[in-house]
């Protein structure tokens, strides 16, 4: 290996030591109709994947000011509103939209069956990303509890 800078081979070995693997299975035991399951994090990325039952979802506009954030589906259907409840899309297995930070939304979950969905999340500035409500005349359903798993594995 060539010599290189102490301070970015401290740089790489830190990076290194936090590198995790994961796998993904839906959880079969909820007691909530949204599951998050923590698939990686760092202080600059989040990835996750979101189980929403039939008929759930977001069901408040509501935008993120510290995070851009990209969502594909793996399994069933959901559409995504903007304001007004203008509809930004509908998408299936392997489609998806980027949310860019303060991008006001919502989403449901329209398909027959659970819906399973990849997301990411790039952090603009370390630290939690917040979800600020702005909820719309005649919103009133809130979200599902949301009940958390970690598919994180050590090794």
């Amino acid at each position: 290996m060539t010599d290189i800078d102490p301070a970015l081979a401290a740089r790489h070995a830190e990076a290194e030591s936090k590198s995790r693997n994961f796998r993904y299975e839906k959880p079969s035991e909820r007691a909530s109709g949204r599951a998050f399951v923590a698939l990686a994090k760092t202080d600059c990325m989040s990835a996750r994947v979101v189980v929403l039952k039939k008929g759930g979802g977001e069901n408040i506009l509501h935008y993120h000011d510290n995070g851009d954030s990209c969502w594909m589906v793996l399994k069933g259907r959901v559409r995504f509103y903007g304001p007004d409840n203008v509809v930004i899309g509908e998408f299936g297995p392997m489609e998806g939209t980027a949310t860019p930070r303060f991008r006001r939304y919502w989403f449901e979950n329209v398909g027959d069956d659970e819906l399973e969905m990849l997301h990411f999340w790039s952090i603009v500035k370390p630290g939690d990303v917040t979800s600020i409500p702005v909820p719309e005349p005649g919103q009133t359903k809130m979200p599902d509890r949301v009940q958390h798993f970690d598919a994180r594995v050590e090794g």
